[in-house]
């Protein structure tokens, strides 16, 4: 049987989202909090890449991710 490595440090995670809430939080909301953010980079990419591709480049770079980040902040506030 094969071991499966960790996919991210859950206790770092609990550690993080405690610290910046100031509230305890319950026994999954740390797979939750890393899931949203996996969606937000996943969109943030996307965004960035449609914003390069309008503007001529050829790749992805900072400037694009730069002009979408507010954007696709927004979409996620909650």
């Amino acid at each position: 049987m094969v071991a499966v490595p960790k996919l991210y440090p859950r206790a770092t995670v609990k550690r993080i989202v405690k610290a910046h809430s100031r509230r305890s939080i319950s026994k999954n909301a740390d797979i939750l909090v890393f899931l949203d953010y996996m969606l937000f980079l996943q969109e943030l990419m996307r965004e960035a890449s449609i914003s390069s591709k309008k503007s001529g480049e050829k790749g992805i770079s900072g400037k694009s991710v730069r002009k979408v980040t507010e954007t696709t902040l927004r979409k996620f506030k909650g």
